[in-house]
């Protein structure tokens, strides 16, 4: 930028950054690092399933967990219309000891209905608390907008408390099917791609801006403004405070997997794959 702002000296005059199609600009988050070979090829397979259950009227759901947040006097990002010399006071700094009580919101989006469900947890994120927070969406809601339903499709991110690794969250899956008499089929979504996972964009994001700027000093503030969260294009939003314990390292044997009825698909069948009934 040599040259393009000079200081006004003998007559000389300032040239502005303006005026040489200069703005202010901040970092644009395009870069994803190495993809994965089969990445798109995912991504048809799941939008031609996801496409299918609609048709058929299954229930499809995307899950996951919105980012953990601190309960207390914190900042939290964004900015909120209030009167002058009004703005909320917390804490001067965001590094809190691990006994500051954590919120963990797990999200339920049913693509065909645009509606959401949001358990916050209390204790952990882990593959059990992502199975209940899908088993009480189902008992309160999902069961009765799908009386006849005996199938359910979930879209879930390759990582995290559901992630295709975990085999808590497979063995819970499998409690779940069992429980309800549910064929579930799973598409996680590839590596370095959870940005495109639907409950984001179509309801996490609603629900940061619903409560932008404001701290988030209890439980019942966070469950207040999740179920307050609505757009022009419908969406309504449920939710459910979970005290339960979720204990982390529960450690899932290679013979409790054999017992799963879970069938891979024959395209990645670490992504993709159907858990069924025990008999």
């Amino acid at each position: 930028m040599a040259g393009a702002c000079r200081q006004p000296a003998h007559g000389l005059d300032f040239v502005a950054p303006v005026a040489l199609y200069y703005s202010l600009q901040g970092n644009k988050k395009t870069v994803e690092g190495n993809q994965h070979p089969d990445r798109n090829a995912q991504f048809e397979h799941t939008n031609a399933k996801v496409s299918q259950a609609l048709k058929e009227e299954q229930p499809v759901i995307s899950v996951d967990t919105k980012e953990q947040e601190l309960v207390g006097p914190y900042k939290n990002n964004g900015r909120q219309w209030l009167a002058k010399d009004s703005a909320r006071e917390v804490n001067g700094h965001d590094f809190p000891d691990p006994e500051v009580p954590r919120a963990f919101p797990y999200g339920i989006y049913d693509l065909a209905k645009n509606k959401g469900h949001v358990a916050v947890g209390v204790d952990h994120d882990t593959g059990a608390f992502a199975v209940a927070s899908i088993r009480g969406w189902w008992k309160t809601e999902g069961s009765m907008l799908y009386p006849d339903a005996r199938k359910l499709f979930i879209t879930a991110d390759g990582g995290g408390s559901n992630g295709y690794r975990s085999c808590l969250w497979k063995r819970e899956l499998q409690c779940l099917a069992n429980e309800f008499g549910l064929t579930i089929s799973v598409c996680h979504f590839p590596p370095g791609t959870s940005k495109w996972n639907k409950v984001e964009h179509r309801l996490f994001s609603f629900i940061s801006s619903n409560w932008r700027g404001e701290p988030l000093m209890d439980y019942e503030t966070i469950v207040k403004l999740i179920s307050s969260t609505k757009t022009a294009t419908g969406l309504s939003v449920t939710y459910c405070l979970d005290r339960s314990k979720y204990p982390t390292g529960i450690r899932i044997s290679k013979k409790e997997m054999k017992q799963l009825n879970l069938i891979r698909n024959d395209f990645h069948g670490e992504w993709n794959y159907t858990i069924a009934p025990k008999e």
